[in-house]
């Protein structure tokens, strides 16, 4: 495992995307995150929502540049041939998936911690004085907001992951991944009846996953934070499971 996780690494660093799909995330992240806001109606030291969801609205379009960047550690090496060579010096295909996992798992956490507090940190900059514990760390909502967001970041790569394995060409992966994050919800909010849109919502990975931002009217959310973490979990967790069995069972 060792050897697999310092090829996988050594993959990274000598690869262009990576890099600069990570920064692109951070930098959406922030500035859509500032943006959003900026334009906050605030009076008298109440801006009247939840400023932390608002400082995190930037990973609506941060989580797509994650998915892409994990679609590509694998797909990328089945438009070039190189998976031939990867699965000749590793050729336990377990071992190479989870090395993948592991790898993608620690990249989107460091990126994703920079995007969340730069947000977080924007936000506070941006918005007038609303107290000592708003937007601050030490607001026990606002830490689980934050450290729950790079969780969801996490998962988004790792559900991505699973997809581009399964799939195996970048471009469907691609259009499968974002499909799920950003189609189905827009999908939800056609149906009339909302006892369906309710349902809907928590039950797919980006509206249930993102609960996790809340910190205020907990009550009206159509899934608790933690659960809906735990729903976009379970899409991750499934994906990988298909896309880890299909590695094992098809020719390169």
């Amino acid at each position: 495992m060792r050897l697999a996780l310092h090829a996988e690494w050594t993959k990274m660093r000598t690869i262009a995307s990576p890099l600069w799909l990570l920064l692109g995330t951070v930098a959406a992240t922030v500035v859509l995150g500032a943006g959003a806001t900026s334009v906050a109606n605030c009076t008298a030291g109440d801006c009247g929502g939840d400023m932390t969801k608002l400082s995190l609205m930037g990973v609506y379009l941060g989580q797509a540049l994650v998915a892409i960047l994990a679609v590509l550690i694998i797909s990328g090496e089945y438009s070039s041939g190189m998976i031939r060579t990867t699965l000749a010096a590793v050729p336990r295909r377990a071992t190479l998936f989870t090395a993948k996992a592991v790898t993608l798992t620690g990249l989107v956490a460091v990126g994703g911690t920079t995007a969340v507090l730069g947000s977080v940190l924007a936000g506070r900059l941006i918005l007038p004085d609303l107290g000592d514990r708003a937007l601050s760390l030490s607001d026990g909502p606002t830490l689980r907001a934050v450290f729950g967001t790079v969780l969801y970041l996490i998962l988004i790569g790792l559900l991505s992951l699973g997809v581009a394995t399964a799939v195996r060409d970048a471009a469907t992966s691609i259009g499968v991944v974002l499909s799920v994050l950003y189609i189905i919800p827009i999908v939800s909010q056609t149906i009339s009846d909302p006892d369906w849109q309710r349902r809907l919502e928590k039950i797919t990975p980006m509206s249930a996953g993102l609960a996790i931002q809340a910190t205020t009217d907990l009550g009206s959310l159509p899934i608790s934070p933690w659960a809906g973490l735990g729903v976009t979990a379970g899409w991750a967790a499934a994906a990988l499971l298909t896309g880890g069995l299909l590695l094992r069972g098809r020719d390169a």
